[in-house]
């Protein structure tokens, strides 16, 4: 496995919020890649860096742990975690359960402030398709369109459990480079949820919800099965 080194290169922080400053930023450095999965967290070198004690980063290293980022093993540290086919899949089953329990639930509260920013969101998804393409951007702005979702709910427990999934949810999609050929797609597979939403109607607001998300989740599985496929054994 492959060791964070001080070539990677980190600025110091000051104090106020740290811990969640840290562990922003170790997010952000895996989403994007910097930090590639099965590479060792060391958090003297880390901490180094950032102008701080050990304390923060492990603390930083543990809220990663619990957003599904990074794996700690026993006597060897933190590590970026690294995903199969099969723990994706079981990612996305998770993820229909509880946006498909806030999709009924904001039906039964009633669409309110929330419809007009699904439809903002999707304007952005389709700006962002456009040139100079960013697919974390560009899959961050989809999360958010979800994100919107349950907070719409006003059930505050599904936005706090799509929180510890998101950042899983858009490493495994950057990992695998793109959802679809064309990256104008992605922001009309969100059209028919925003149309079964505003139309009142429980059921096809659930299906919407469910086949865009089931679409996604063959998309996803299978193009990384390719990928471990390909994989030096």
């Amino acid at each position: 496995m492959d060791k964070i080194t001080e070539q990677d290169g980190f600025a110091p922080l000051g104090r106020e919020g740290l811990v969640e400053r840290v562990a922003r930023l170790l997010s952000k450095a895996i989403v994007t890649g910097q930090l590639t999965p099965g590479t060792r967290l060391s958090e003297s070198v880390v901490a180094k860096q950032l102008g701080t004690s050990r304390a923060p980063v492990r603390e930083a290293a543990r809220l990663l742990e619990n957003s599904g980022l990074v794996t700690y093993y026993a006597n060897r540290g933190f590590f970026v975690r690294k995903f199969t086919a099969t723990e994706l899949d079981n990612l996305y089953e998770f993820r229909i359960v509880i946006e498909l329990a806030a999709v009924r639930r904001l039906i039964r509260e009633g669409l309110g402030d929330t419809g007009p920013a699904l439809a903002a969101q999707i304007e952005e998804l389709r700006r962002l398709a456009g040139p100079p393409h960013d697919m974390l951007t560009h899959v961050e702005a989809d999360m958010q369109f979800h994100r919107l979702i349950c907070n719409g709910s006003g059930n505050p427990r599904f936005l706090r459990t799509f929180e510890q999934i998101a950042l899983e949810t858009e490493l495994t999609i950057v990992l695998i480079g793109k959802l679809y050929e064309d990256a104008h797609r992605l922001a009309e597979t969100h059209v028919p949820i925003l149309e079964a939403l505003q139309s009142g109607c429980e059921q096809d607001a659930v299906d919407a919800m469910f086949y865009h998300l089931d679409v996604a989740r063959t998309l996803v599985t299978e193009q990384f099965r390719k990928l471990e496929d390909e994989s030096p054994k």
